[in-house]
C-alpha cells in the first residue's frame, strides 16, 4: 500500500475580514485545516512552514503531527521536505477552513494512473487548493505558487495534458464573497465560527 501524506500549507494570508486581527485571524483557518486533516482515513498528515512563521505550526498542531519547516511556502519545496518515506504528497491551502475531506481525498486519488493532479480553487480568480504529486516528483513540474498557479500552467507543463489531473475544486478565504459562502449550518470550521461570532479561540 502506498504510503500517503497530505500536508497543510501555512503560508501567507493576504485578506481578513475587517475589524479581525489578522495573526488571529489566519491562526483560526490553519487550526480548521489541520482538524480536518486530522480526521481524514489511510493517510499521514503534517504541516509545513517557513522557520519565520514556526510560531503558527505550534499553535495549531495536534500532538505528534509532523511540522516541516522549509525554505519557501510553496508546493515544490514542501515536495522536497517530505520526499523520504513517502509515495504520495498532497499540498493543501490553509486557508480553506471548511473544505470537505472528500474533495482532499479526491486530489489524491488520480495518483493511482497519472504523476500528478490540482485542484483549483472555486470562485473566480487565480490560485490552487491543492496539488499532489507521486515521488518522486516529475523533473517537469514547475515551480509553483498556491496563490497564483492555475491548472493549465501546469498541464502546458507536462509531457502530455493528460498527465494532469485537475480534481474537484473549493472557496479559500480570500475576500468578502469567500467568507459570504461559508455555511454555518454545515459542521466543522470552529475556530473561524468562533472568531467571527466574536467568541475567544
Amino acid at each position: 500500500m502506498s504510503r500517503r501524506v497530505v500536508v497543510a500549507l501555512l503560508g501567507p494570508v493576504t485578506w481578513s475580514p475587517p475589524g479581525i486581527d489578522p495573526a488571529r485571524w489566519r491562526t483560526a483557518l490553519a487550526e480548521d485545516v489541520v482538524d480536518l486533516l486530522a480526521t481524514l482515513n489511510e493517510v499521514e498528515t503534517a504541516v509545513a512552514v517557513t522557520a519565520r512563521d514556526r510560531w503558527l505550526a505550534d499553535a495549531v498542531v495536534w500532538p505528534g503531527t509532523g511540522v516541516y519547516e522549509v525554505s519557501a511556502p510553496t508546493p515544490n519545496a514542501v515536495f522536497a521536505a517530505v520526499a523520504a518515506g513517502y509515495d504520495q504528497v498532497a499540498v493543501v491551502a490553509a486557508d480553506a477552513p471548511d473544505v470537505p475531506g472528500l474533495t482532499l481525498g479526491k486530489l489524491l486519488r488520480p495518483l493511482t494512473t497519472r504523476p500528478v493532479a490540482v485542484a483549483p480553487v472555486e470562485g473566480g480568480g487565480a490560485g490552487l487548493l491543492g496539488v499532489a504529486a507521486r515521488l518522486p516528483v516529475p523533473a517537469w513540474l514547475p515551480e509553483l505558487d498556491l496563490g497564483t498557479a492555475e491548472p493549465a500552467e501546469v498541464r502546458r507543463s507536462a509531457p502530455s495534458p493528460g498527465d494532469v489531473a485537475v480534481t474537484a475544486g473549493w472557496r479559500r478565504m480570500r475576500g468578502p464573497a469567500d467568507l459570504a459562502a461559508l455555511d454555518p449550518a454545515v459542521e466543522g470550521w470552529e475556530a473561524t465560527r468562533a472568531l467571527l461570532s466574536g467568541r475567544p479561540v
